[in-house]
């Protein structure tokens, strides 16, 4: 799954990303994409957890 994260600026904010994706899922892969706010991330949780998980640490992600 894909989501555009607007509020994704940096790779601080791209490690609290894959942090917490891994967190839900420790197999997860993610394709962090900064210059265009893109994250592609393959795991076998819903993507309505995902898009849960990063609000809960401020992160706005909507699917691309």
């Amino acid at each position: 799954m894909k989501f555009h994260i607007a509020n994704m600026t940096c790779g601080g904010c791209a490690r609290g990303i894959t942090t917490a994706i891994k967190e839900l899922d420790s197999n997860a892969s993610l394709d962090i994409d900064l210059q265009n706010r893109i994250v592609e991330i393959n795991t076998t949780v819903s993507q309505d957890k995902v898009i849960a998980t990063l609000g809960d640490r401020g992160f706005t992600a909507e699917p691309a």
